[in-house]
């Protein structure tokens, strides 16, 4: 029996709930990742060690809110390197720049906090999933607005059929992703 990928054990360990927040929606849940202290240390790994690399290593980690807290927190940890949290609308203290961006249904705001970053920063952009790419690509202006290069943005799950890692990837922003449900 040949041992199983990185890619492929994570992958065992996202759930599936059917017909959820809506009816025909398969909700990939990514909390028994985090739940397993074995199977989160192989998901943060994965990370730290491609970000490792002097050619891909951020001076910031930027995680969206709210799952690319948990995970952008631990790998700037890893890293020794900053982290900011890109939040939703309303949720931080001090003077903010924000950007809206559509929903399937509506729209929503997020906001980064004007010394978050600095000019020339290379940042690492970090959420849990890839659907519609509207969340990344509103915390990648955010970031840029400030004077900062987004290197990467990483995700453990990609939904390419929703178009969202296209989206990004024709936008020019480089992507890394885990795992993807492509045809689910």
């Amino acid at each position: 029996m040949q041992p199983l990928s990185v890619n492929q054990y994570l992958r065992q360990h996202i759930r599936t709930v059917p017909d959820w927040p809506a009816p025909g929606v398969q909700f990939r849940d990514i909390t028994p990742l985090l739940q397993d202290p074995k199977v989160f240390r192989v998901l943060i790994d994965a990370f730290v060690h491609r970000y490792m690399d002097k050619a891909l290593r951020p001076d910031v980690v930027a995680g969206l809110d709210a799952r690319g807290f948990i995970l952008g927190a631990v790998v700037a940890y890893e890293l020794n390197v900053g982290f900011v949290p890109i939040r939703k609308k309303g949720k931080l203290p001090f003077t903010t720049v924000e950007e809206t961006y559509e929903l399937e249904y509506g729209s929503a705001t997020v906001e980064l906090h004007t010394d978050a970053v600095k000019p020339g920063d290379r940042v690492l952009l970090i959420d849990d999933l890839i659907a519609t790419g509207g969340t990344m690509m509103a915390g990648r202006r955010l970031l840029e607005k400030l004077g900062a290069t987004v290197t990467e943005g990483a995700a453990i799950v990609d939904l390419p059929e929703l178009g969202g890692s296209q989206r990004l990837k024709e936008s020019g922003l480089p992507l890394y992703t885990l795992v993807d449900f492509a045809g689910h």
